[in-house]
């Protein structure tokens, strides 16, 4: 099947913020209207992970859990017949460059303006500029207080 005949790709970032789920509203929304297929995308990463010789080990990070989490908030957020039409996917790795790797031959990347961190006043989050800049295919960024249809 070449690339003309596949359904839409749209990749969406989840973090659990409000943010994050309005995104995945909006996201699974729009897939409906061009007969495309979400897959919804949460990052994990281990703080300093990058700054020491030996790998870093989180005694308290549960990967089956993460994954687990993720898939209920994608319930959550969609109740059961919306969420039957998301791929879920837990990537190890700093969040920004995860998105723009799995947006790699997508869409559409889907996130949210401001996820779990950062500083209220900001307008965007620093993962959602950075794969604004980055990102291989167009980005919507989706706001939390913007109603989804």
């Amino acid at each position: 099947m070449d690339r003309q005949q596949e359904a839409p790709r749209i990749v969406v970032g989840a973090d659990g913020s409000p943010s994050s789920q309005a995104a995945l509203r909006w996201a699974v929304r729009y897939a409906g209207l061009v007969g495309g297929r979400v897959e919804a995308v949460t990052a994990w990463d281990l703080p300093g992970a990058g700054s020491w010789s030996a790998p870093a080990v989180d005694a308290t990070f549960d990967e089956e859990d993460a994954e687990r989490r993720l898939v209920e908030e994608v319930r959550t957020v969609l109740g059961e017949g919306g969420a039957s039409s998301v791929h879920e996917r837990l990537v190890r790795g700093n969040p920004a460059d995860v998105l723009v790797e799995s947006a790699e031959g997508a869409d559409m990347l889907v996130v949210g303006s401001r996820g779990r961190g950062g500083f209220s006043r900001a307008l965007l989050g620093s993962v959602s500029q950075q794969v604004a800049l980055h990102a291989p295919c167009p980005v919507t960024i989706v706001r939390p207080d913007v109603p989804v249809g």
